[in-house]
């Protein structure tokens, strides 16, 4: 089979399979209907996956921010800190935002899935460590203060994690603001927290 094919046919059973799960729930969806809406075989989706959890897992390493996030820290940063964390953080809601139905899977159906915590993150701890690099080199080059640079990406990362909560769990983007607007403060507050 052709691989870009092979590769295609993976991506739809992985949409598929979140379509269907964030709508009716882990236990309720079955492989064999994830395949027919597919368009293809059971077969082909065990050979592909081994197992649904094992799709679903695939499709949170396919899908989640953790390549898009590279792409980021490696080519895109400036070296200024109110525009690097902009950037950063308007590309994690737009991801997330994108990929609402696979973050409240995880959220849901954590306790159905032995080990998918555990096996999905991988993305967070890698932004953590992104940021925790980014930080310290900000640092040193004398555009951070001495700050406990670990500790700052993760209250970086809690905060834009919240933010996108607030809005998953209630439905309502924060009554009379965009989320442009709560990002761009965030950002203005840390920035103005971390300059020295």
């Amino acid at each position: 089979m052709n691989e870009d094919r092979k590769d295609s046919n993976r991506d739809k059973m992985m949409r598929i399979a979140i379509d269907l799960i964030a709508s009716r729930g882990y236990k309720s969806v079955t492989t064999l209907e994830i395949a027919t809406a597919a368009g293809l075989s059971e077969k082909t989706l065990f050979r592909n996956f081994g197992s649904k959890q094992n799709l679903l897992e695939a499709a949170f390493g396919r899908f989640h921010y953790k390549e898009e996030m590279s792409r980021i820290f490696s080519e895109r940063l400036v070296g200024e800190l109110h525009a690097d964390l902009l950037l950063i953080s308007r590309n994690y809601h737009e991801i997330m935002n994108r990929n609402r139905k696979m973050i409240l899977i995880g959220l849901k159906e954590a306790e159905n899935l032995p080990g998918f915590l555990e096996n999905t993150s991988e993305h967070p701890r890698q932004l953590m460590a992104f940021l925790t690099e980014y930080f310290k080199r900000m640092s040193v080059e004398g555009k951070l203060i001495e700050t406990n640079a670990e500790l700052q990406a993760f209250s970086f990362i809690s905060t834009n994690y919240g933010i996108f909560l607030s809005d998953l769990v209630e439905g309502s983007r924060f009554p009379g603001l965009s989320l442009d607007a709560v990002i761009e403060e965030s950002v203005r507050t840390f920035v103005r927290a971390l300059t020295p």
